[in-house]
């Protein structure tokens, strides 16, 4: 039987970089056995809209390290406000919980400070917080990221291209596990091809490195939650710890509720149904 406390609820999923509204699909149904409704967004250039570079599905992928990316163009303010149409859209239910994972954490920080009104509560699986440092480039840069694996995950220049830039397809096994294990280490190994075949190889440069300023009158004053993975191998426990510490610093008026998971930076395709439970009051 739903619990009749969520039957109000909508939750709405902000995703990370590379990942689309389908990341979410395990968890949202896990969800939606307990009572809950739940909404996913694709921010700009993310999901079954994501331009690919021109030579990425074509043998020996040419130019994936050097073509300029379609999204360099794309601002913090465009995810921003996919974010907001989709918590407009959400606003008639009682009470909206707006998730976010890892680099989302960026947009829905910004939709949050210009529409608390539309927000409840604010929940971040192991995801960027602006509160203490406005960049999300920041914290990656911050002496807690140092075990971080993943860079050498990265093509090209970031600058160059516009977007920071990684090869979900590639044939090489060596960068295939790396991508495995930053991200994925703990799903499942005959489900992990699946997954990185459904990443997109462009993250917008903007997302990662443009402020978000956050106020107490605004972002401040909604209640928030931060989901630690303790097993995280792309965003180290050291620097969730950091953001949440940081943020609640800053506006010691309302701090984290902070609950953990265990594994990987991807538990919504290693475990979803922990997830789903996570999220609940």
């Amino acid at each position: 039987m739903p619990d009749p406390s969520l039957t109000d609820t909508v939750f709405v999923f902000v995703h990370g970089a590379w990942h689309g509204s389908g990341q979410w699909a395990a968890t949202q149904r896990a969800l939606a056995a307990l009572g809950a409704t739940s909404m996913a967004v694709d921010l700009p250039g993310h999901g079954f809209e994501a331009p690919l570079p021109t030579g990425y599905l074509q043998p020996g992928q040419p130019g994936l390290s050097t073509e300029k990316s379609a999204l360099a163009t794309e601002t913090m303010d465009d995810s921003a406000e996919t974010v907001l149409d989709t918590l407009r859209q959400a606003r008639h239910h009682r009470r909206v919980v707006l998730v976010s994972h890892s680099a989302g954490g960026g947009p829905a920080s910004l939709a949050t400070e210009r529409a608390p009104e539309l927000v409840d509560e604010i929940v971040y699986l192991s995801a960027f917080v602006p509160a203490g440092r406005p960049r999300f480039f920041d914290y990656l840069g911050s002496p807690e990221n140092a075990t971080a694996r993943g860079r050498s995950l990265n093509l090209g220049d970031p600058g160059e291209l516009g977007a920071v830039r990684i090869n979900p397809l590639s044939q090489d096994p060596a960068y295939v596990e790396e991508l495995r294990q930053t991200h994925y280490h703990d799903t499942p190994l005959d489900r992990f091809d699946r997954w990185r075949s459904a990443l997109s190889p462009d993250l917008p440069l903007a997302i990662p490195t443009t402020p978000v300023i956050v106020t107490a009158q605004r972002w401040g004053r909604v209640p928030r939650t931060f989901l630690r993975c303790a097993d995280d191998r792309a965003l180290p426990t050291a620097v969730q710890d950091l953001m949440i510490a940081e943020a609640d610093r800053a506006m010691p008026g309302n701090p984290f509720t902070v609950r953990t998971l265990p594994g990987s930076h991807s538990p919504f395709a290693a475990r979803p149904r922990e997830l789903a439970a996570a999220l609940l009051p």
